[in-house]
């Protein structure tokens, strides 16, 4: 069966740009209600996350699923009214809460209160984490860095290995990758609360990793049609490329879900969306590499009048192959 992706451009290019849309009005609404386009952890902003669950051994003490709006009463009481609470597990008796950075006493005095007007905490599903806002500020630019890098590291490798507008498309549909991920978590960070740590930036590291690799075998296989003396058209060697690579784009993308999938449900809450972030990010990977960095290669190698030599017996060819 022929597969022509370039005919079918105009749609590939239109889902992508209204993921890429909706992405930047999540990040705009999530600037406007919580003054940042995602949702931080205390990895970025600094100070102290509270996490515990109720002893359900206590007889009647895990009858009903916490609320957050008691919690947050209580840290109101306590001064700390502006922290962040998650009630999580599917029975509702696990809290984590994240608040400005507290002292010993404080969090002594938090814990009682939330002994008494909640329940009885289990002290031995206590974790405390204390982060302060410069260590914070320096993995929030550490991690940029290390994106912005990456991406030039990028550009340097693609233009050498091919040429440069072979890296700017390429380059676009990594930062598609990247934005459109970014723009799900704000998305349920505005919905259910979810933040982003150090985790999310490994995360997206390893998408445009991920991402690259599979463009670059792409162009490869269409630098190998365009060199050989089987021509046509460009989007005629595209199409013929993409067909050829299809199958190990999709052998590759599934085995490397499979694992991510059972991570995500069965990988405990600390590697939950991590897993999540890859999933997304692979599958956008592999679409655009596929969708996007090949059609739009086609379309501008076709409009600057790149184009191989069209002959009656090398179209033969192409169709022959396909």
């Amino acid at each position: 069966m022929k597969f022509k992706v370039t005919q079918q451009r105009l749609l590939w290019w239109s889902l992508s740009a209204i993921a890429v849309i909706a992405s930047v009005i999540f990040m705009v609404v999530s600037q406007q209600q919580i003054q940042t386009p995602l949702r931080p952890s205390i990895d970025f902003v600094g100070g102290t996350k509270i996490q515990m669950a109720l002893d359900c051994t206590v007889e009647g003490n895990c009858d009903e699923p916490i609320s957050t709006a008691e919690v947050q009463a209580i840290l109101t009481a306590q001064n700390i009214g502006k922290s962040s609470v998650q009630v999580l597990g599917q029975d509702k008796t696990n809290i984590s809460i994240r608040t400005p950075k507290l002292e010993l006493e404080e969090r002594a005095a938090l814990q009682a209160a939330l002994n008494e007007g909640i329940g009885v905490f289990d002290p031995a599903t206590l974790q405390i984490d204390d982060v302060g806002p410069t260590i914070g500020r320096e993995l929030f630019i550490q991690g940029m860095l290390a994106l912005i890098v990456s991406f030039f590291g990028i550009i340097a490798y693609l233009s050498i290995r091919f040429k440069f507008d072979y890296a700017i498309i390429a380059i676009a549909a990594l930062f598609h990758d990247a934005l459109i991920t970014a723009g799900i978590f704000s998305l349920l960070g505005l919905v259910i609360g979810l933040e982003v740590d150090s985790l999310f930036l490994v995360a997206l590291l390893t998408i445009i990793g991920f991402s690259v690799n599979d463009t670059v075998v792409i162009y490869d296989r269409i630098r190998e049609n365009l060199d050989s003396e089987q021509a046509g058209t460009i989007s005629d060697i595209v199409d013929l490329s993409v067909q050829q690579t299809l199958g190990r784009s999709i052998n590759t993308t599934t085995t490397t879900l499979l694992p991510l999938l059972a991570i995500f449900l069965f990988g405990g809450e600390t590697l939950k969306f991590f897993a999540l972030a890859l999933i997304i990010g692979f599958l956008l990977g592999s679409y655009s590499s596929i969708f996007l960095a090949s059609t739009l290669l086609a379309w501008w190698r076709g409009r600057n009048g790149n184009l191989p030599t069209v002959t009656s017996e090398s179209v033969d060819n192409i169709d022959a192959a396909q």
